[in-house]
């Protein structure tokens, strides 16, 4: 295995190859650019590269469904930590181009709803086609395949293009979530500020089988903080969910939580729990009573009591 190499979703100048680069270990590591999510986890896969860093989720558009369902098939991989990125747009076009010569226009699809109404408002008739990233979109824009991609700004200098309009976002507090994902180990050591990741297949469809996994957490006092159904690909109306957890898989809470998950659930798949982007425990709420390890221990501590006949 390459332990000096990151790969993420290039070419370069994407917003991930951004959100990369504010990890303090980037400096220090080969970061090659990868055509596609699938290739640059299965580069982790093969050994190829330590790590990679992917989008998973955007405040806009919801769930990236290629991450989201790499992770849940093939070889298992962990999440080590995440990232998260302020997003704004630029339109990016070759020297000299102008608004009113803007017929089409390119950007990776999650990028789209985020400049809807801004195409919509200024640019209306202009036609969309997606492209592989947006850095993608900026590089066809260099070959002349299309007039304007919607990129990172920092990603005109790559291509030789200009912003022809800067800071573009339907939505002002846009921001995407990206995963630093690597090969099974053991989870970092909590920091009280953490989140877990599974991926759970019901056994079968029956009235209330997603509530009785909804209850494995709430009973527990832990709060879910993203529930995403995805297709198993096996048959229409068959499903499997993604979920994102407050905790780390050493508090009491969220280990029993998985626990039970495991009992009735035909397969879980843990992603890893790892410490929450920008967040700290001072900024999180209390435990609700009776959910803490300390009280969790207690409990334990009387039920073995009341085996050993010491109630």
């Amino acid at each position: 295995m390459s332990a000096m190499r990151y790969t993420y979703l290039g070419p370069e100048g994407t917003f991930t190859e951004a959100a990369l680069r504010t990890l303090p270990e980037a400096a220090t590591r080969e970061l090659v650019p990868m055509v596609s999510v699938p290739a640059a986890l299965d580069a982790v896969r093969t050994g190829d590269a330590a790590a990679a860093l992917v989008p998973i989720e955007n405040s806009v558009e919801g769930g990236v469904t290629t991450t989201v369902d790499e992770l849940a098939k093939g070889e298992p991989l962990m999440i080590y930590r995440e990232v998260v990125l302020p997003i704004a747009f630029a339109l990016l076009v070759r020297p000299g181009t102008q608004l009113k010569d803007i017929k089409t226009v390119t950007g990776h699809p999650v990028a789209q709803p985020q400049v809807r109404n801004w195409l919509a408002a200024n640019l209306p008739d202009a036609l969309w086609e997606s492209a592989a990233s947006n850095a993608d979109g900026a590089r066809l824009v260099q070959e002349g395949r299309f007039d304007a991609a919607f990129a990172g700004e920092f990603a005109a200098a790559t291509y030789g293009l200009q912003p022809l309009v800067s800071e573009i976002h339907d939505a002002a507090t846009a921001e995407t979530r990206f995963v630093l994902v690597g090969r099974p180990a053991r989870p970092a050591a909590p920091t009280g500020a953490d989140k877990t990741s599974v991926v759970i297949w019901l056994g079968d469809d029956h009235p209330g089988a997603l509530l009785e996994l909804l209850q494995e957490f709430a009973v527990r006092g832990v709060n879910l903080m993203r529930i995403e159904s995805r297709p198993t690909g096996q048959r229409i109306g068959n499903y499997c969910f993604s979920m994102d957890a407050e905790g780390h898989i050493t508090d009491r809470r969220v280990g029993e939580a998985l626990m039970g998950l495991k009992r009735i659930c035909p397969q879980v798949r843990f992603l890893g729990s790892y410490p929450r982007a920008g967040v700290t425990p001072g900024d999180l709420r209390p435990l609700r009573p009776g959910t803490t390890d300390g009280e969790f221990l207690a409990a334990s501590d009387w039920l073995t009591q009341c085996q050993d006949g010491r109630f």
